[in-house]
């Protein structure tokens, strides 16, 4: 595959790439770059995990890159996920792998890789002290909101405070070429970038996918970024704190189908017009196009090539706001049916989490 092509893959519905340049570079002087997401096991997986990181997981993969899906459960344990229970936490990243795998990222195209595999060696804790000596406590309570705690929040543990510098440590222990994530990370990782140098480490290109927006005219209270549009995508993103307005990757189909009914879809509406977002950042990345089906009465059965063609169509209100819902929310339940099809045949660990969802 040449430069031009992995290029275009690696960068595809991305919201930011730091910097295209370097990204350039990089897949002309290696084959296999080094890359990664981490992942807190917290709960059931939405369809942004699932389905927006998932899909760019794949790309990095196509491009060739040797891709570890990091399953963070000493963070989780710091952030007090699940409890701050490290054995749900550990259950909660079983059912992650589960539900990567069923999305097409079985072990073999990725690399599963876990905190713990890491915490246990004398050298990542020598590099940990090395980035806290090298971070101020300003610089370091700046990167909070990586936890999706609030910058303003009062009564901080101070395990919070280590958690930017293990992440960064992350980066830097298993030799990363390129730190993946979504707009919420990318904190963390400009001080990665920040401090390399200043240690000797390598310095990490930085891929951001958009993240998102729940279905609910809910925002997560508090202050994530100094950027007020970066701020506003990570509050209104979709979270498990706001469960009305997630599609679980898990969910049956009527589900799915009942949740994008009722959402507020104002017609003719395309800036913050969350199915038309979940359709740019969904379905035309998957599927390359949105099928609509309709009665002859009402123009026929269309279907739009471009998320372009769509919005146009919508703004010039020539698309009903039902329509849209109703043709977006098959969409999903076509591109969730390998998640359903996998869980009927291995059910186990998606029970243990429907149970601790039941108890906590």
């Amino acid at each position: 595959m040449d430069t031009e092509t992995r290029f275009r893959l690696v960068t595809q519905n991305l919201q930011e790439v730091i910097t295209p340049a370097e990204v350039r570079a990089l897949l002309e002087t290696n084959d296999h770059p080094r890359g990664y997401v981490g992942f807190e096991p917290s709960g059931m997986m939405h369809a942004g995990t699932g389905l927006i990181v998932g899909k760019k997981m794949r790309d990095y993969v196509d491009a060739g890159f040797h891709f570890i899906i990091y399953l963070a459960e000493w963070h989780g344990w710091i952030n007090n996920k699940l409890g701050g229970d490290l054995d749900n936490i550990r259950a909660g990243a079983e059912y992650f792998k589960d539900c990567f795998t069923a999305l097409g990222l079985p072990e073999g195209k990725v690399e599963y890789l876990w905190a713990s595999d890491i915490v246990s060696h004398k050298d990542y804790w020598e590099k940990v002290v090395r980035v806290m000596k090298a971070t101020t406590m300003k610089r370091a309570l700046r990167a909070m909101p990586i936890m999706g705690r609030s910058a303003d929040a009062e009564d901080v543990e101070s395990s919070w405070v280590l958690y930017p510098a293990l992440q960064t440590s992350d980066i830097f222990q298993m030799k990363l070429d390129a730190a993946c994530a979504g707009m919420d990370q990318r904190k963390v990782h400009m001080l990665a970038r920040e401090i390399a140098p200043k240690l000797g480490f390598k310095t990490p290109v930085c891929l951001h996918n958009p993240l998102l927006p729940g279905l609910q005219d809910t925002t997560i209270q508090g202050a994530f970024d100094e950027d007020e549009g970066i701020n506003k995508t990570i509050t209104s993103k979709m979270s498990k704190s706001v469960a009305k307005g997630a599609i679980w990757v898990n969910d049956e189909p009527a589900d799915i189908r009942a949740k994008y009914k009722e959402v507020f879809c104002p017609p003719k509406q395309v800036e913050g017009n969350p199915v038309l977002e979940h359709a740019r950042m969904i379905v035309f990345p998957h599927m390359g196009k949105l099928e609509v089906e309709r009665p002859a009465k009402f123009g026929g059965d269309i279907s739009f090539e471009s998320f372009e063609d769509l919005a146009k169509t919508y703004a010039e209100g020539k698309l009903h706001p039902m329509d849209l819902k109703t043709a977006t929310a098959e969409a999903m339940v076509k591109l969730l049916e390998p998640v359903r099809t996998y869980f009927e045949r291995k059910p186990e660990n998606l029970e243990k989490m429907k149970r601790l969802r039941v108890t906590r």
